[in-house]
């Protein structure tokens, strides 16, 4: 704010101000007009500064030049906001720029390297995603759609950091594909109907969907090793324990005929829809195994026990 004062002999004039900060005389101008830089009057109506002005122009210019807008300059250097604060601010904005830009490269370069025949199909696959964050938000809006009984938050949450990948900052050609195939499934009505019949058709079965959650993520650990080595499906200690919670839950036994059942029970997990989504979370995620994969994999053990079943021990 400027005000009518007798000329001291300590104050600067504005042509020294920009002498001894390297700020122009008009920018120096415009920064008294927006009320960043204080001013008085001489009696002759000049421009006059406090010698305190040249540290806070000398700031000024460099908070500029790392790209910080007025407002925020503003804020600092009215002890509104801490340097790094507005510092700490800006950074994440320019990350969110950055991975947009990011995605937008690969998705470009998606297209490009698409054949002739396919770009098409691959245009509008990828147009119809913004980001990976709008496609990592559709997909956990999937998932919460089709899970019919009462889970708590946090084994939500857990379920969703191994079912949904979270979109790498800097994302290949065939990550941004992998995302927007995902974000696609999960618009797919009939995979979306196949899952929420399976969910009803359980909901009344299973005592806490909790303690099931958490029984199949121990389960599928128990088989990330066989899985990451490439062994077929087989029986072992991780179907057992897959089919063992399946049986708590449901308040039955493990036996040939609950084995049966329980394979009918997750069929819809083991449509090709299904494999599909699965494969494209490693694929996302750039990562050759998933828990969906053990998954997949104790669910083909299962049905292998049931074709080939393991014979009792000898006396």
């Amino acid at each position: 704010m400027e005000v009518q004062v007798v000329l001291l002999d300590e104050t600067l004039g504005i042509g020294e101000l920009a002498r001894l900060t390297g700020v122009p005389v008009r920018t120096i101008r415009f920064y008294c007009d927006e009320g960043i830089i204080d001013s008085v009057r001489s009696t002759g109506g000049h421009r006059r500064f406090e010698p305190a002005a040249v540290e806070r122009l000398r700031l000024l210019r460099q908070l500029r030049g790392l790209g910080l807008g007025l407002l925020s300059i503003r804020q600092v250097l009215a002890g509104e906001r801490s340097m790094g604060e507005v510092v700490a601010a800006e950074r994440a904005a320019l990350d969110v720029r950055l991975a947009d830009l990011a995605w937008r490269r690969s998705s470009l370069r998606a297209v490009e390297e698409a054949g002739p025949a396919d770009r098409a199909a691959r245009l509008q696959l990828l147009a119809d995603v913004r980001d990976g964050g709008a496609a990592r938000d559709a997909l956990i809006g999937f998932w919460r759609r089709t899970m019919v009984a009462p889970v708590s938050e946090a084994m939500f949450t857990a379920f969703v950091a191994m079912a949904v990948p979270e979109p790498p900052a800097d994302p290949t050609p065939r990550q941004v594909v992998a995302f927007a195939q995902l974000f696609a499934l999960a618009g797919d009505r009939a995979l979306t109907r196949g899952l929420l019949a399976m969910a009803r058709d359980n909901a009344d079965l299973i005592a806490d969907e909790d303690e099931l959650m958490k029984g199949i993520g121990d389960a599928c650990t128990l088989a990330e090793p066989m899985v990451r080595a490439g062994e077929p499906p087989r029986a072992g200690p991780a179907l057992d324990r897959f089919v063992a919670v399946h049986a708590s839950v449901r308040g039955a036994r493990d036996t040939p005929q609950f084995r049966n059942r329980l394979l009918g029970h997750v069929a819809a997990d083991r449509v090709p829809r299904m494999r599909h989504y699965w494969r494209l979370v490693a694929e996302a995620g750039d990562t050759p195994v998933t828990p969906g994969t053990s998954h997949l994999w104790l669910t083909d053990s299962l049905e292998r026990s049931i074709a080939r079943p393991t014979p009792p021990p000898k006396n």
